[in-house]
């Protein structure tokens, strides 16, 4: 059954967006159920694709860990978008490195971060990557998903762009404006500092909600007057249709990515988990010295041109580091942002969530 992430996701997006208008708490029932359904859709398309910084030693398994039991299957979630994950795909290193104790792997294709992270909570994934908000949003509905290392990614690679003809010159100038971003995205986090920097509020701007395939339609026609919009989407925007920034994440927002891992599958398997993030800062080390070749892969399986590609990749920071105080930290503060704001039911506690390895 071939996969169509971008339907998907739209699909996904729009769903949202309806039950976002009833109160907080249903509202967040729905977003939930509908990342369920989601995941089931995609795992039942995927069951059949089987494998056909390391991390300080505070926040990794010891090197004396149980080797991985034969007949391990680590199922991987990943998304198209995410970079270190399709290329190890690709390259079946993870594959060979299990392969030694008798352990397998077996990939899952995901649209979005949030039915990764429900596929997670029913145990059809073991380890996957997302951007900062879907953990979020995960932990505020009670599953046990725990962060494992962080990607720095780049606060260059997500702004708030205008029309090359705008007369939005500064963010003051957004009030009154209509702008488009996707709710409970990294970028709607961006939107309400962006805007709290310049004495302004979601209040003051007209909100539109939107996926990035809707939203970039309803900014080259004129419906919208900005957009906030995360790479590659934002090289696409710049390169494409010459939109200009007028801010970027710097000071604003953190824009990082988080490697998590179910609880289960770190209780079981630790030696399994070690063996996955090795791998996977293997991959990052990689990609980080070859640009060029990290733009020919990803070209042709995303569907866009290599020039916003490279764009993208010269502003994208690369890693797969330990959870720091000043990390969570970070990730803390767009959680108490999304509760205060209703987009999650509850105050949460990031750092309950982050996993302490064999401490």
């Amino acid at each position: 059954m071939a996969l169509q992430p971008h339907v998907f996701f739209t699909a996904f997006w729009q769903r949202i967006q309806t039950r976002f208008t009833r109160s907080s708490s249903q509202a967040f029932l729905s977003f939930m159920a509908i990342g369920l359904s989601l995941s089931l859709v995609v795992s039942a398309c995927s069951s059949g694709n089987q494998s056909n910084q390391a991390a300080s030693p505070g926040n990794l398994p010891n090197n004396n860990a149980t080797p991985p039991a034969s007949g391990l299957v680590v199922k991987i979630g990943y998304q198209k978008a995410a970079t270190i994950l399709s290329l190890l795909k690709e390259n079946k290193d993870l594959e060979t490195a299990l392969a030694a104790s008798g352990g397998t792997v077996q990939w899952a294709e995901f649209p979005a971060g949030p039915p990764l992270l429900e596929a997670m909570n029913s145990g059809s994934v073991d380890f996957g990557y997302t951007g900062e908000a879907p953990p979020i949003f995960a932990q505020a509905a009670g599953t046990p998903v725990r962060y494992v290392a962080y990607d720095p990614l780049s606060t260059k690679a997500e702004a708030i762009v205008v029309p090359k003809d705008s007369s939005i010159q500064k963010l003051e100038d957004l009030k009154g404006k209509k702008l488009a971003f996707a709710k409970g995205s990294n970028t709607n986090y961006l939107v309400v500092k962006a805007l709290e920097s310049v004495g302004l509020s979601l209040s003051d701007v007209e909100v539109v909600h939107l996926t990035p395939a809707d939203a970039r339609a309803a900014f080259e026609t004129g419906k919208v007057d900005a957009w906030a919009i995360w790479d590659p989407y934002l090289a696409v925007a710049e390169t494409k249709i010459g939109a200009k920034q007028i801010a970027d994440a710097t000071g604003l927002a953190p824009n990082k990515g988080y490697y998590l891992a179910s609880q289960t599958f770190i209780d079981k398997n630790p030696a399994a988990l070690k063996i996955v993030l090795d791998e996977v800062r293997k991959r990052s080390d990689w990609a980080k010295s070859n640009p060029s070749e990290v733009t020919k892969f990803l070209a042709p399986s995303l569907g866009i041109d290599p020039a916003p590609l490279e764009l993208a990749e010269k502003r994208r920071e690369y890693g797969v580091l330990p959870l720091t105080d000043e990390v969570i930290a970070k990730q803390q503060e767009i959680a108490d942002t999304f509760s205060k704001i209703k987009l999650i039911p509850k105050e949460i506690k990031v750092q309950e969530a982050v996993w302490k390895g064999n401490s």
